[in-house]
C-alpha cells in the first residue's frame, strides 16, 4: 500500500556509526536503527540498515519537552505489575454522602476510580462543587488523573416518591395511593409521582412496577387524576423510585412531548461548565437531535471541551440506538431504568448488543446499575454479582461504574477493590485466550485521510499482538487515533501522548489508554526519543523493551511529509 504523505516504518535499537551517536547516547538513551519501508507517491522506495544521526536541531527538542505528566497510580500500577499488568477496564464511581471526604476520595483514586461520578439529582449545589474542587485538588496535589462526570436530573416524568428518607417494605395486598398532589415529608401508604399526567391513558388492572420489579401493584381504582393500587408482589420501595405501567404483559407506551433537559438542568449544566468538568451523561435521551443540540451548545459555550454521553435507559432510546451513538462522544448502559421498560430476561442481550455497537462504531460504553447491589449492605458480594461484572468485562465494556455501592454503600472500598481484580482476572483470560483476533472491524471513515488513520491503527494492533510488543505509545492531539487503537483491544496498553488537557481526561474512559500530558514539539522523531527517554528515565522500561510507536500530530515545517506512521522500537 503506497499513499503519498504517509509512511510505515520500522524500528530497532543498534550502536550509531559516528561521534554524533553520543550525543544520543546523552541525551535520549535510546539508540534507534532505521529499517524498513517508506512511501512517497506510488514509489516504494525499501530502506535497509540506514544508520540514524542526531542533528542539534533534535537535541534542543528535547529541552521543549521537560517532563511526562503521567497519573501517580498509573505509575505505581505500572512498577508494580508490569505493561502487560495494567488494567484496561476503566472505572467508575458514583460519588455520595458516603464517600464525599476528601479522604474517602483519595481511597476511590487509589483503589482505581478512573472516573468520579455526580448525579444532578441529589444533593445541592454548593455540595456538588466541594465534591469537584476537592476531586481537582487530589489531581493538582497527588498528581491523580481522575475525570470528572455529570448526569443531568432530566425531566422526571418516570419517579415516585414516598417521602421517606430510607426504603419502605411494602407488604403484599396493602393499598396505596398514588398522587401528583404535593405534601411535605411522608403520608401513610401514600406515593407523590412527580408529573401530573402520569396517570393519563391507565386503566383499572393495569400492572404499575417499581424499580423493574422491585414491587409491582395492581390499578384496583382511579379516582380523577389519582390511582389506588393494591401490592401484589411485596418488596422494597425505594425512594425516587423509577416506575412504569403494564398491560398484558406488554409496557404501556405513552408519548410525553416533554423537553429531555428540564431548565433545572440547563441550569446545572450552566454551573458545571463554570466548575470544569469533563463528561455530562445525559439522561432519558431518546433521540439523535437532543444530544447534538447539547454538543452544540457546549462548543459555543465552554472554553474546554466537554464530551456527552447518552444514558440508555427507555424502550425509545434503544429503538433509535444507532443514530444515538453516532451522536453522542459515548454511552452509559443504565440497566436499571432500562430494567423497568424491557423484560429483564432480554437486559444480558440488549447489553451485549450496545456495547459490540458502541465498539464497532468507535465510542466509548460504560455498563452500569447493580453490579455489586449487595455490597450496599454486605461486606463480601455474591458469586452471580462477579460473574456479572466477568461478562462485562468480557465483553470488552470500556468501563464499569458503581453507583449506590459507592455513594451510599457501606463498603464502597471493597466494592471497588472487587471490581479491580475481577476486572484485571479477566482481562488476563482474554489476553491467554487471544480473543482479539475475533473482533471484526467496522470501517468508520470515508475520506482517505480517516480512512488511512484506521488501517493504520487496525494494522498497528495486529502488529503489536503478534511481536508480543510491551506497549504502544501514540501521539494525538485530539485523541482520535488512541480511541482507534484501543476499540482494537490490544494486548499491550496504549499509552497516549497529548498535550491538551481536555483530551488526556476524556481518554480516562477509553480501554487500555493511559493518558500522558506531555509538551510535545513539531518534530515528531524528537518527541518520540524524547518520551521513550523520560520514561526511561523514571525506570519505567528496561533495556529489551519494545513499544510500538503510532502519531497522528499534523505534519510541520520539521516533518512536511510524515503525519501518520508506524514504528517499533526495541530500548537498548
Amino acid at each position: 500500500m503506497a499513499v503519498a504523505g504517509h509512511s510505515i516504518q520500522t524500528c530497532f535499537g543498534i550502536k550509531a556509526k559516528n561521534p554524533s551517536a553520543n550525543l544520543e547516547k546523552k541525551v535520549f538513551g535510546v539508540p534507534v536503527l532505521h529499517h524498513g519501508l517508506s512511501c512517497n507517491g506510488k514509489k516504494l522506495k525499501g530502506k535497509v540498515g540506514n544508520r540514524v544521526q542526531v542533528d542539534l536541531e533534535a537535541v534542543e527538542s528535547l529541552k521543549i519537552l521537560k517532563s511526562l505528566d503521567l497519573d501517580a497510580v498509573s505509575e505505581s500500577e505500572l512498577r508494580e505489575k508490569g505493561f502487560l499488568g495494567l488494567r484496561k477496564t476503566k472505572l467508575v464511581c458514583t460519588i455520595g454522602p458516603a464517600c464525599s471526604s476528601l479522604e474517602d476520595l483519595e481511597k476511590l483514586v487509589l483503589g482505581g476510580m478512573n472516573v468520579a461520578r455526580l448525579n444532578m439529582c441529589h444533593n445541592t449545589r454548593e455540595w456538588h462543587r466541594d465534591v469537584i474542587r476537592k476531586i481537582k485538588r487530589l489531581n493538582e496535589e497527588k498528581g491523580f488523573s481522575v475525570s470528572v462526570m455529570i448526569d443531568t436530573e432530566g425531566t422526571q416524568i418516570h419517579v415516585v416518591d414516598h417521602g421517606d428518607p430510607s426504603s419502605l417494605k411494602v407488604q403484599e395486598d396493602s393499598v396505596w395511593l398514588f398522587t401528583n398532589e404535593n405534601f411535605e415529608g411522608s403520608l401513610p401508604f401514600t406515593v407523590q409521582a412527580n408529573y401530573e399526567g402520569f396517570s393519563d391513558g391507565i386503566k383499572v388492572g393495569d400492572e404499575l412496577v417499581l424499580d423493574g420489579g422491585m414491587a409491582r401493584f395492581e390499578v384496583i381504582e382511579k379516582l380523577g387524576s389519582d390511582l389506588r393500587c393494591k401490592c401484589t408482589d411485596p418488596g422494597l420501595f425505594l425512594p425516587r423510585a423509577k416506575f412504569s405501567f403494564w398491560r398484558d404483559g406488554k409496557l404501556v407506551e405513552r408519548n410525553y412531548e416533554l423537553p429531555i433537559l428540564s431548565t433545572k438542568d440547563w441550569s446545572d449544566i450552566e454551573f458545571v461548565i463554570s466548575e470544569g468538568i469533563d463528561f455530562i451523561a445525559m439522561s432519558f435521551v431518546n433521540n439523535a437531535e437532543s444530544v447534538k443540540h447539547l454538543k452544540n451548545y457546549l462548543f459555543t459555550k465552554s472554553a474546554k471541551s466537554i464530551r456527552v454521553l447518552a444514558k440508555i435507559e427507555s424502550l425509545e432510546s434503544l429503538q433509535n440506538l444507532e443514530e444515538i451513538v453516532e451522536a453522542s462522544d459515548g454511552i452509559m448502559i443504565a440497566r436499571v431504568d432500562l430494567g423497568v421498560e424491557v423484560p429483564l430476561e432480554q437486559i444480558p442481550t440488549v447489553q451485549e448488543e450496545i456495547t459490540n455497537l458502541c465498539r464497532r462504531l468507535n465510542k466509548p460504553v460504560i455498563v452500569a446499575s447493580q453490579f455489586l447491589e449487595s455490597m450496599i449492605e454486605y461486606p463480601t458480594p455474591t458469586r452471580a454479582e462477579v460473574a456479572d461484572v466477568s461478562e462485562a468485562v468480557r465483553q470488552y465494556a470500556d468501563a464499569l461504574m458503581l453507583a449506590g455501592e459507592s455513594a451510599i454503600g457501606l463498603f464502597g472500598e471493597k466494592a471497588l477493590s472487587v471490581l479491580q481484580t475481577t476486572s484485571s482476572r479477566m482481562e488476563t483470560w482474554s489476553h491467554v485466550e487471544n480473543r482479539q483476533g475475533s473482533l471484526l472491524q467496522h470501517q468508520l471513515g470515508v475520506s482517505l485521510p480517516d480512512r488511512i488513520a484506521e488501517q493504520i491503527c487496525n494494522s498497528a494492533v495486529e502488529m503489536a499482538n503478534n511481536l508480543a510488543v510491551d506497549a504502544i505509545f501514540v501521539y494525538t492531539k485530539h485523541g482520535h487515533m488512541a480511541s482507534l487503537l484501543s476499540r482494537n483491544r490490544p494486548n499491550p496498553p496504549v499509552f497516549a501522548f497529548t498535550n491538551d488537557e481536555s483530551t488526556r481526561m476524556a481518554l480516562n474512559l477509553q480501554w487500555g489508554v493511559i493518558p500522558l500530558l506531555a509538551n510535545l514539539s513539531d518534530d515528531m522523531e524528537s518527541n518520540i526519543s524524547s518520551t521513550i527517554h523520560l520514561i526511561k528515565s523514571k525506570g519505567l522500561v528496561k533495556e529489551g523493551d519494545s513499544v510500538l510507536v503510532v502519531s497522528d500530530v499534523p505534519p510541520s515545517r520539521v516533518t512536511p511529509m510524515a503525519s501518520q506512521s508506524i514504528q517499533v522500537k526495541t530500548i537498548v
